[in-house]
């Protein structure tokens, strides 16, 4: 029956608040649904997984609100950089182990919020280490190749997949938008921009909803087909965020309404992917 766990951080003053949410943002969290009163006002920020856990004795060196990730030094560097553009009066600590095999740093913003955040030592356990791409896109050059038709879905997903590329560290120059007619034209312009060379990483974002046509799953097969060949062939990492789904509501519902943003998803997707590819290249998997 139990659903989820919400942390509530109040604020005293609206520069505060927008403060902590663009803090959030910075760091790549997913927005949730915010709310506006004539008593005030909410900004949700979305993680994975949520743990609620109570501490008999002494509570351990850091806030009260914990955050793990997967890549403490790259979001450290992150929260960083936004600290010394946005605020002066904050406090940001050094990374530090602790005697529970994990590895923490602690951000204080003004007047009173204070968070810390963490990852695991040896988060597998003593078994082998994965090559796995980070979430910094500087330096990186991306296509986005979206459909117009059902434009009151896919405006949702580029939004979203702009939203991922900025907050992490994309430049404007570097991010192509290329529309298309509708998702049967995605592969076709996917993989002219693959064979340009001028960019890192395609991504691809549409709508196919069964009620609109007849043949919706051979349009979709070919879509899927399409997009993998061309990333099989050119060796660009193409990522999938065209939604097929029964309804209007549902597509809606996984264009940023209730069920995340596939956009975001697809562009996180890329960005990681970009990154892996480099290390590859590289050599970084054999140290």
């Amino acid at each position: 029956m139990i659903k989820a766990v919400t942390v509530v951080q109040q604020t005293s003053t609206p520069a505060e608040f927008d403060q902590l949410a663009g803090f959030f943002s910075a760091l790549g969290f997913e927005k949730g649904k915010g709310w506006e009163t004539s008593d005030g006002r909410g900004s949700s920020f979305l993680a994975p997984l949520g743990n609620l856990e109570f501490v008999l004795g002494s509570l351990p060196a850091s806030s009260t609100i914990l955050i793990e990730v997967t890549s403490l030094d790259s979001v450290r560097e992150v929260a960083s950089r936004w600290l010394k553009q946005n605020t002066t009066a904050s406090r940001i600590s050094e990374i530090s182990e602790t005697d529970w095999n994990s590895r923490l740093f602690t951000v204080e913003l003004p007047p009173a919020a204070s968070f810390t955040f963490w990852e695991w030592i040896d988060p597998l356990k003593g078994k082998p280490i994965a090559l796995e791409g980070d979430l910094s896109a500087e330096g990186m050059r991306f296509a986005i190749v979206v459909s117009r038709w059902n434009a009151v879905i896919t405006d949702r997903l580029l939004q979203g997949a702009l939203d991922a590329l900025l907050r992490s560290g994309a430049r404007k120059e570097n991010v192509r938008i290329l529309r298309v007619p509708g998702a049967w034209e995605i592969p076709s312009a996917a993989r002219k921009a693959a064979e340009s060379g001028n960019f890192d990483a395609i991504i691809t974002l549409g709508v196919l909803l069964r009620g609109e046509t007849a043949h919706y799953e051979a349009i979709y097969n070919e879509v899927a087909r399409g997009i993998g060949q061309s990333q099989q062939e050119t060796g660009i990492p193409h990522t999938f965020g065209v939604l097929t789904c029964e309804t209007l509501e549902q597509a809606l519902d996984r264009a940023g309404l209730k069920m995340g943003n596939k956009g975001f998803e697809a562009a996180a997707a890329a960005i990681e992917m970009v990154s892996l590819h480099r290390k590859l290249e590289t050599g970084a998997a054999a140290k």
